[in-house]
């Protein structure tokens, strides 16, 4: 296989449009279909079935096409482990994290890095923890930061654990002293409405179960995949949340926190793909992002 043909053809996959492909290629359309049917010529068979709209891969196109990303893999490990040997200061990391808090590891971790290995191109690609999974295990990814419990975690995948933290229950301040919640009784917000994440996120799962342990069900005012929506909710004195700790703000006198029976708790971790061989310029960006949690958690330290 050539390495550059390959490209094509991986290109054509993801565009599903050749002429889509050929742009982000910067070649003409012409040249790239002469090498797409050039090797479907040599394979005797073709690789994609074609629509004006919809280019998918045909079985033999499928077969093509992991292989292609296996050889691909197997070129950047091989070529991480030569600028490392050489101590040489090449490469491109794709780097995930999600919304939120991934952001701000980011924007806080990056300056740090691009000191340090100024010549190390990095992609930074927002998803959640669901969608970075299957990115990590096709090499799409190099390295994703997520939170999750460890029940989530997928075979194939190396976690490493940056730091761990808990969830804990926020509420109104003028709630908590019209029900004279003392202790920060669960039980007691029965009747209050919620506002949670979506069910898709890693998070509420923790969260469904803390409500069950708890024996009732929460009034679900609406659903959000932002934590700053939720704390803003709290704060407007609408609702109650269940929320990380990362997102607690010691200096919000309308909200009051509360640590919540058992300590229920998930992981913040680096992950990539097992066999996946993770250069120096990698393991420094796993290391300053580690710094970077762990000051989060020990600043919020002094209110459990």
């Amino acid at each position: 296989m050539d390495l550059k043909q390959i490209e094509y053809i991986l290109k054509i996959a993801e565009e599903q449009n050749i002429t889509h492909a050929a742009e982000k290629l910067f070649i003409t359309q012409s040249a790239l279909n002469q090498q797409l049917l050039k090797l479907e010529k040599e394979l005797g068979t073709p690789l994609f079935y074609r629509s004006r709209t919809d280019w998918h891969p045909t079985p033999a196109g499928e077969i093509y096409l992991n292989a292609a990303k296996d050889i691909l893999l197997i070129k950047k490990n091989a070529y991480n482990q030569i600028h490392d040997l050489c101590e040489a200061q090449k490469g491109h990391i794709t780097l995930g994290f999600t919304p939120g808090r991934g952001i701000a590891m980011f924007t806080s971790v990056y300056p740090k890095f691009h000191n340090i290995c100024p010549s190390i191109e990095v992609e930074p690609i927002e998803r959640s923890v669901r969608d970075q999974h299957p990115l990590l295990l096709s090499g799409e990814l190099d390295l994703g930061f997520m939170t999750l419990t460890r029940s989530q975690q997928k075979s194939g995948i190396i976690y490493e654990t940056l730091a761990s933290e808990e969830m804990v229950l926020a509420v109104p301040t003028k709630l908590v002293t019209a029900l004279d919640m003392r202790n920060g009784d669960l039980a007691l917000l029965r009747e209050e409405p919620f506002v949670l994440t979506q069910k898709t996120s890693t998070i509420r799962e923790i969260v469904d179960s803390i409500f069950k342990n708890a024996g009732f069900t929460p009034n679900v005012l609406f659903e959000t995949s932002n934590n700053h929506a939720i704390i803003s909710m709290i704060h407007e004195n609408i609702c109650c949340g269940i929320l990380p700790m990362y997102y607690m703000d010691p200096e919000d006198e309308a909200i009051t926190y509360f640590q919540l029976p058992d300590h229920p708790s998930w992981e913040i971790v680096a992950a990539y793909r097992k066999g996946h061989y993770i250069s120096k310029p990698a393991r420094t960006l796993i290391e300053l992002a580690g710094n970077y949690f762990y000051s989060c958690n020990t600043s919020l330290a002094v209110l459990k």
